[in-house]
């Protein structure tokens, strides 16, 4: 039997991981760049690139938001099958 889901067919949550993994890309970028004048012995930069910094944090949060409505959905599709296949 051929599977009904198509290979580039989006699930629930994929556009929060990659959203996520965005968000924590910029973070790191803003820590890199914060973190830089500090070791080469240079003017640091504003206190807002500290602040910059914490999209890390809130990058991995939105991933793992997505990662747990991707779950989810797995788990519902599975009680769905099981129930259709128990009613048989």
């Amino acid at each position: 039997m051929r599977d009904k889901t198509q290979p580039n067919s989006a699930e629930p949550g994929d556009r929060l991981i990659r959203a996520g993994a965005i968000v924590f890309f910029v973070g790191a970028v803003a820590t890199l760049v914060t973190v830089a004048p500090l070791l080469l012995h240079t003017t640091p930069f504003p206190t807002y690139m500290f602040g910059l910094s914490m999209l890390m944090g809130v990058g991995f949060l939105i991933a793992a938001a997505g990662v747990l409505r991707s779950v989810a959905a797995g788990r519902r599709q599975a009680r769905a099958i099981q129930a259709r296949t128990a009613s048989r």
